[in-house]
C-alpha cells in the first residue's frame, strides 16, 4: 500500500518540511508535478556520520507547487535483488513515461563488484507501485542517471559527469549502434558505451547531468566545482549526444558554502522552473539537503537567465493558510532570520523586524475566498509594540492592525515578554485576489513567525429594519450592544451582590438608564471613545467576546451594555425574566431592577429567573450589563409565562 500524506508546505522554500529531499528531478505526468529527489537520512551507526546516506526514494506530487503530497516510499535499497543492502547510496534518480509505462531510473551500489550501477524500476502509475529490474542497465558504470525523451524519436540516458548513449525502446538496456570509445582511470583502460558530452567543456567533479529540450536546442545541465563548491552550469546542442558548447552559469555557488547542488528543468503550465537543492534544514551539514524551488527565464537567444536562490521561492500561498514571513521575498534594513528551534530545525524560522518602520514582504497571497475574516499572528516581542499587515507597500492599505501586550493589568496580570502568541485582530480591508503582503513593525523591535487569515462563524449581523420575533424557544435575539468599557478585574470571584450593585449602579454615560441608544451612536467613557451597534444574533446566546474581538477591543476585563426593546399589543402579566450570562449580569425593565446574577458563572439556559413582572401594552425598555474578569462573556434572555412557556407573542426592535 502506499502511504499518502500532506506535506505542511505552504509555497515557500524548502518545499518538503517534514524529511530531507536532495537532488529534485522534478516531471509533469497527467497535468501534475511529481517530484522524485533522494532522500538524505542522519547516517546510522556503523556508517560514516559525515558522508551521504540515502536507503529509499520517495515520490511527491503537487499542482500548484505550494501544496505537496507524499505518496510515499517507492523503492528501497532493501528491496532490490542487485544492491547491496546495507550501502546507503541510492543517489540522483529520474523518471520518464513511455510505451505507456513509467521507468524510474536510480543509481546504487551493487552487490557485486565495486563502483555504482544504474537500475531501473517500472510502474503502471507515476506514483507506483514500482518493481525493479533484476539487473541493473548494463554498461552504465556510474552515477546520477538522467532521461531524456528526444523529438528525434529516441530516449538518451546521460548519467555521471555528461556520459551518454541511446536506449533500446525496451528503456531497459542501452541500444547496440551506440559508439563506444576506451577510457583512462589512472593506470587502467575500460571501454565505455555512448560519449562523453562534456568533454573539454568546465567539467571539474561535474556530476548530475540534466538533460531536456527547448525551442529546437537541447539543453545539457549539470553540477560542477568552480572554485570549491559545485555551481548550476549548461551547454547547447543541435544534437542529444552533441557536441555541446558551454554556456554559463544557471545558478552560482550557495552562499554559506554547502558544497553541493543538484537540479532539475521543467515547463509546467507555461512557465519554467529550476528545482535544485540547498542545506535550509541541516546549517551545519551539507550532506543533508531539501528541495527548493524558483523560476527560470529565457533570453531571446535561448540562453538561460541566471537563477538566485531565495527563500520565499514559488507559488501562491492561500490566504486561509499560515504565510510564513520568516520565507520572505524582501525585507528591510536589519530584518534577520533564526531557527524557532535549531535541536529541530524542521519546525522553521522566525523572522525579527528591529525597529518600528521596519518591514518584511511576502508575495502572491491568495485572498479568494475570504468575507468577513480575521487575522492571526503568531508573534513575540520584548515590550509593548504593534504591527500592521499591508497590501502592496510598507505604506500601503491597512489589512489589519495587532498589538503585542507584553503586560496587562487588571484582569490578567501576566508577563508575556519574550513570548510567542498569537494575536488576533478584525480585518480592516479585504484584498481582491493574488496580493503582495507587508508586515510592518509600528513599534518596538517585533519577531514574526507566521500569519493567518480566518473567516469568522457568523455569531451576528446588522439588525434589519424589519420587527423581529423571538426564536422558536423564544428568545431575544436583537440587541443594541455597546463596545466593551474597561473594567479590570483580575477574577470572577469579587462579583459578589455589594460590587455588582456597586459597579453596574456608577454612571458611565450620560443617559445610561434614561435615554435610548441608537445603532452607531458615540458615547465617551472617561479616555475611551464607544460605539453603539444594532445587532441580530445568529444564536440563541449573543456572543459578547466575539463582539469585542471583532472590534478589536479589549476581550477580558470589560463591561457591556445591552439594551432591546419589547413592543407588545396587550399587556402581558406574571411573566418572568429568564436570563444566564457568563459571567456576573444585571438586568431592568422599564427601569426597574428585575434580576442579578452574581458570582462566577457559567452560560446557562434560564440560569436566573426573576420575580413576576409585567410587559406593559405598547414600548418595553429591557437594559442588562455583564461583567467579566479572564473568562469569555455572552448571554441569553427571554420571558417565561406562568405556566412555564416562552413568551413569543411579542415584537422585538432597536429603535
Amino acid at each position: 500500500m502506499l502511504l499518502l500524506s500532506a506535506i505542511g508546505a505552504t509555497a515557500q522554500n524548502p518545499i518538503i518540511r517534514d524529511q530531507f529531499t536532495a537532488d529534485p528531478t522534478a516531471r509533469v505526468f497527467n497535468n501534475k508535478v511529481y517530484l522524485y529527489p533522494s532522500h538524505d537520512i542522519n547516517p546510522p551507526v556503523g556508517q560514516r556520520q559525515d558522508w551521504f546516506c540515502m536507503e529509499d526514494y520517495h515520490v511527491f506530487s503537487s499542482e500548484d507547487l505550494t501544496e505537496w503530497t507524499d505518496h510515499g516510499m517507492i523503492v528501497t535499497q532493501n528491496k532490490v535483488p542487485w544492491v547491496r543492502p546495507d550501502s546507503y547510496s541510492m543517489w540522483a534518480p529520474d523518471c520518464v513515461y513511455r510505451n505507456g509505462k513509467y521507468y524510474f531510473y536510480f543509481p546504487s551500489a551493487p552487490a557485486q563488484g565495486g563502483g555504482f550501477a544504474v537500475g531501473v524500476a517500472i510502474a503502471d502509475n507515476p506514483e507506483g507501485p514500482f518493481i525493479p529490474e533484476p539487473e541493473p542497465i548494463k554498461g552504465i558504470n556510474g552515477i546520477d542517471p538522467c532521461v531524456l525523451l528526444a523529438s528525434d524519436g529516441n530516449a538518451y540516458i546521460f548519467w555521471g559527469a555528461g556520459r551518454c548513449a541511446k536506449l533500446k525502446d525496451n528503456m531497459k538496456e542501452l541500444a547496440d549502434d551506440n559508439p563506444k570509445e576506451i577510457v583512462k582511470w589512472g593506470n587502467r583502460e575500460m571501454e565505455m558505451v555512448g560519449v562523453n558530452c562534456l568533454k573539454d567543456l568546465p567539467n571539474r567533479q561535474a556530476e548530475g547531468p540534466f538533460a531536456f529540450e527547448y525551442n529546437g536546442n537541447y539543453y545539457l545541465t549539470y553540477p560542477y566545482v568552480r572554485e570549491n563548491t559545485e555551481v548550476l552550469a549548461y551547454a547547447m546542442s543541435k544534437n542529444p549526444m552533441g557536441p555541446y558548447e558551454y554556456k554559463g552559469l544557471i545558478m552560482a555557488e550557495h552562499a554559506n558554502g554547502c558544497w553541493t547542488n543538484h537540479h532539475s528543468i521543467i515547463n509546467y503550465k507555461g512557465q519554467w522552473y529550476l528545482f535544485y537543492h540547498h542545506n535550509a534544514y541541516s546549517p551545519k551539514d551539507d550532506k543533508r539537503r531539501s528541495a527548493q524551488i524558483e523560476k527560470l527565464y529565457f533570453n531571446a537567444d535561448g540562453t538561460i537567465q541566471e537563477v538566485k536562490p531565495t527563500l520565499r521561492g514559488v507559488g501562491i500561498s492561500k490566504a486561509t493558510k499560515r504565510i510564513e514571513f520568516d520565507r520572505y521575498s524582501k525585507a528591510s534594513k536589519g530584518v534577520e532570520i533564526a531557527y524557532l528551534d535549531t535541536l529541530n530545525t524542521f519546525e522553521g524560522w522566525e523572522a525579527a523586524l528591529p525597529s518600528k518602520g521596519s518591514w518584511i514582504s511576502y508575495n502572491d497571497v491568495d485572498f479568494t475566498g475570504l468575507d468577513n475574516s480575521y487575522m492571526i499572528a503568531n508573534v513575540m516581542a520584548h515590550e509593548n509594540t504593534a504591527f500592521t499587515i499591508r497590501e502592496g507597500s510598507p505604506k500601503g492599505k491597512v489589512i489589519a492592525q495587532g498589538k503585542i501586550v507584553c503586560k496587562t493589568e487588571g484582569a490578567r496580570p501576566r508577563d508575556y515578554s519574550g513570548r510567542w502568541m498569537n494575536v488576533t485582530a478584525p480585518v480592516q480591508y479585504m484584498p481582491k485576489g493574488v496580493v503582495d503582503l507587508y508586515f510592518c513593525c509600528d513599534g518596538a523591535a517585533v519577531h514574526v513567525d507566521w500569519v493567518q487569515f480566518k473567516n469568522r462563524e457568523k455569531y451576528y449581523s446588522p439588525a434589519t429594519a424589519t420587527a423581529a420575533k423571538p426564536d422558536a424557544d423564544g428568545f431575544i435575539r436583537r440587541w443594541l450592544v455597546l463596545e466593551p468599557i474597561n473594567k479590570p478585574n483580575p477574577t470572577n470571584t469579587v462579583f459578589t451582590d455589594s460590587y455588582l450593585r456597586d459597579a453596574f449602579g456608577k454612571e458611565y454615560f450620560k443617559g445610561q438608564f434614561t435615554t435610548l441608544p441608537v445603532d452607531g451612536q458615540k458615547v465617551k467613557v472617561e479616555k475611551q471613545t464607544l460605539k453603539w451597534h444594532a445587532l441580530d444574533s445568529e444564536k440563541y446566546n449573543l456572543k459578547l467576546f466575539r463582539f469585542a474581538e471583532e472590534k478589536s477591543e479589549q476581550v477580558y476585563g470589560v463591561l457591556f451594555w445591552a439594551v432591546t426593546i419589547i413592543d407588545c399589543e396587550e399587556e402581558i402579566k406574571d411573566v418572568r425574566l429568564a436570563v444566564g450570562s457568563n459571567s456576573a449580569s444585571m438586568w431592568w425593565l422599564n427601569g426597574e431592577e428585575a434580576l442579578l446574577l452574581s458570582g462566577d458563572r457559567r452560560m446557562v439556559k434560564d440560569d436566573g429567573m426573576s420575580p413576576r413582572l409585567t410587559l406593559k401594552k405598547g414600548r418595553n425598555i429591557l437594559r442588562g450589563a455583564v461583567i467579566n474578569g479572564p473568562g469569555m462573556s455572552d448571554f441569553c434572555v427571554r420571558f417565561i409565562d406562568e405556566k412555564g412557556q416562552p413568551v413569543k407573542n411579542i415584537s422585538i426592535n432597536h429603535k
